[in-house]
């Protein structure tokens, strides 16, 4: 297994993993249900040490896919992006260990934490989207904005036409 193996294993984690965080702790939160606050807390922490492990491994997988004649735009592009969601993630990440802290100690504060990581998690999350879009568009170019429809429509006719025929 190589590096950019591990990147695609790992990345799913963290984007995944945010929105079953914000379901649960939305629920947990409208219930009043601790362990079920505790619960997201705990999966955004994962979620934290995951996006953490897909960086570590960022480099090693950029290297392999310039290799194969990848622009290195598109993947600086993405590089910038998980940067940026990677510092929301520890921010997420660091609160919800507060908040575990706050939850097991009972503190007065503990549900104003919760709702801070409840909008800095739909925040991540939105954030998320693009980070995976972009990397998505390092190999998958027919999800790139610039793709060229037409040429890829011209095939899809001529290939019905093929089929029509049978």
């Amino acid at each position: 297994m190589n590096q950019a193996h591990l990147h695609m294993v790992f990345n799913h984690f963290p984007i995944i993993g945010l929105f079953f965080g914000i379901g649960i702790l939305a629920y947990g939160v409208f219930k009043k249900q601790t362990i079920l606050v505790n619960t997201a807390y705990v999966i955004f922490i994962f979620c934290m040490i995951m996006a953490k492990a897909t960086m570590m491994t960022g480099e090693g997988a950029e290297e392999i896919v310039e290799e194969l004649g990848i622009s290195h735009d598109i993947i600086h592009e993405h590089e910038e992006l998980a940067e940026t969601f990677m510092k929301v993630l520890y921010g997420l990440g660091i609160l919800s260990i507060l908040g575990l802290v706050a939850n097991v100690k009972k503190h007065t504060k503990a549900s104003i934490v919760s709702y801070v990581v409840l909008i800095l998690a739909i925040g991540s999350a939105v954030l998320s989207k693009s980070v995976g879009t972009s990397g998505g568009e390092i190999r998958h170019t027919e999800i790139r904005e610039n793709t060229n429809i037409n040429s890829t429509s011209e095939v899809s006719n001529d290939q019905e036409s093929l089929n029509d025929d049978y």
